[in-house]
Protein backbone atom coordinates (compact mmCIF):
# COMPACT_ATOMS: atom_id res chain seq x y z
CA UNK A 1 0.00 0.00 0.00
CA UNK A 2 1.37 3.31 -0.42
CA UNK A 3 0.74 6.78 0.57
CA UNK A 4 1.48 8.36 4.10
CA UNK A 5 -1.43 6.71 6.24
CA UNK A 6 -1.52 3.38 3.88
CA UNK A 7 -4.12 1.66 6.70
CA UNK A 8 -6.45 5.02 6.80
CA UNK A 9 -9.38 4.69 4.78
CA UNK A 10 -10.51 7.92 2.36
CA UNK A 11 -12.24 10.66 4.04
CA UNK A 12 -16.41 10.38 3.25
CA UNK A 13 -17.62 12.57 0.47
CA UNK A 14 -18.02 15.85 2.37
CA UNK A 15 -20.58 18.50 2.11
CA UNK A 16 -20.26 22.04 3.19
CA UNK A 17 -23.22 24.32 2.94
CA UNK A 18 -21.19 27.70 2.10
CA UNK A 19 -23.86 30.32 1.31
CA UNK A 20 -27.50 30.55 1.88
CA UNK A 21 -29.89 33.43 0.94
CA UNK A 22 -33.31 31.39 2.11
CA UNK A 23 -34.10 30.66 -1.83
CA UNK A 24 -31.10 29.73 -3.01
CA UNK A 25 -28.24 27.87 -1.66
CA UNK A 26 -24.11 27.16 -2.53
CA UNK A 27 -22.77 23.97 -1.38
CA UNK A 28 -19.38 22.82 -1.88
CA UNK A 29 -18.58 19.21 -2.68
CA UNK A 30 -15.29 16.95 -2.29
CA UNK A 31 -15.28 13.54 -3.68
CA UNK A 32 -12.10 11.33 -2.92
CA UNK A 33 -10.63 9.56 -5.71
CA UNK A 34 -13.00 6.09 -5.74
CA UNK A 35 -16.07 8.18 -3.84
CA UNK A 36 -19.11 8.41 -5.57
CA UNK A 37 -22.79 9.57 -4.71
CA UNK A 38 -25.60 7.77 -4.80
CA UNK A 39 -28.09 7.74 -7.54
CA UNK A 40 -30.71 10.26 -5.92
CA UNK A 41 -32.72 13.74 -7.63
CA UNK A 42 -33.32 17.06 -6.47
CA UNK A 43 -36.73 18.71 -6.56
CA UNK A 44 -35.43 21.71 -8.33
CA UNK A 45 -32.58 22.78 -10.75
CA UNK A 46 -28.92 22.08 -9.63
CA UNK A 47 -26.39 23.91 -11.17
CA UNK A 48 -22.55 22.19 -10.39
CA UNK A 49 -19.81 23.88 -10.86
CA UNK A 50 -16.51 21.74 -11.05
CA UNK A 51 -13.31 23.58 -9.38
CA UNK A 52 -10.69 20.82 -9.24
CA UNK A 53 -10.26 17.32 -10.51
CA UNK A 54 -12.91 15.39 -12.97
CA UNK A 55 -16.39 14.34 -11.90
CA UNK A 56 -18.44 11.40 -13.81
CA UNK A 57 -21.69 11.73 -14.05
CA UNK A 58 -24.78 9.45 -15.36
CA UNK A 59 -28.15 9.74 -15.58
CA UNK A 60 -29.42 6.70 -16.91
CA UNK A 61 -29.42 7.99 -20.42
CA UNK A 62 -26.22 10.18 -21.16
CA UNK A 63 -23.03 9.90 -19.00
CA UNK A 64 -19.64 11.97 -19.09
CA UNK A 65 -17.44 13.40 -17.43
CA UNK A 66 -16.89 17.60 -16.41
CA UNK A 67 -13.55 18.83 -15.65
CA UNK A 68 -12.20 22.21 -13.43
CA UNK A 69 -13.72 24.82 -14.82
CA UNK A 70 -16.65 23.53 -16.30
CA UNK A 71 -20.42 22.98 -15.96
CA UNK A 72 -23.09 20.47 -15.53
CA UNK A 73 -26.97 21.52 -15.27
CA UNK A 74 -29.68 18.82 -13.51
CA UNK A 75 -33.05 19.39 -14.20
CA UNK A 76 -35.54 18.94 -11.43
CA UNK A 77 -37.01 15.37 -10.89
CA UNK A 78 -33.73 13.72 -13.74
CA UNK A 79 -32.49 10.66 -11.31
CA UNK A 80 -28.17 11.18 -11.44
CA UNK A 81 -25.22 10.10 -9.68
CA UNK A 82 -21.31 11.06 -9.58
CA UNK A 83 -18.14 9.84 -8.93
CA UNK A 84 -14.28 10.84 -9.03
CA UNK A 85 -11.50 8.91 -9.88
CA UNK A 86 -9.11 11.51 -8.81
CA UNK A 87 -9.71 14.07 -6.13
CA UNK A 88 -12.33 16.65 -7.03
CA UNK A 89 -14.33 19.19 -5.72
CA UNK A 90 -17.40 21.65 -7.04
CA UNK A 91 -19.90 23.94 -6.32
CA UNK A 92 -23.58 22.96 -6.44
CA UNK A 93 -25.90 26.07 -6.43
CA UNK A 94 -29.27 25.17 -6.26
CA UNK A 95 -31.62 27.84 -7.15
CA UNK A 96 -35.43 28.70 -6.37
CA UNK A 97 -35.78 26.41 -3.20
CA UNK A 98 -39.61 25.75 -3.05
CA UNK A 99 -41.41 27.25 -0.16
CA UNK A 100 -38.62 29.74 0.79
CA UNK A 101 -38.64 33.45 0.80
CA UNK A 102 -35.55 35.29 -0.64
CA UNK A 103 -33.43 37.14 1.99
CA UNK A 104 -30.29 38.35 2.39
CA UNK A 105 -27.18 36.45 1.73
CA UNK A 106 -25.10 34.82 4.59
CA UNK A 107 -21.96 32.99 4.00
CA UNK A 108 -19.84 31.16 6.16
CA UNK A 109 -16.49 31.84 6.81
CA UNK A 110 -13.65 29.58 8.09
CA UNK A 111 -11.87 30.12 11.23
Amino acid sequence: MSGPDAGEQPRALGFEQIADCGSMRVVGLRLEAGQNVPEHRNAIPVALIVTGGRLYFDDGVTSGEVGAGEMLLVNPGERHTYRADVPTSAFLVFAGLPGVRSRTWTLRRKD
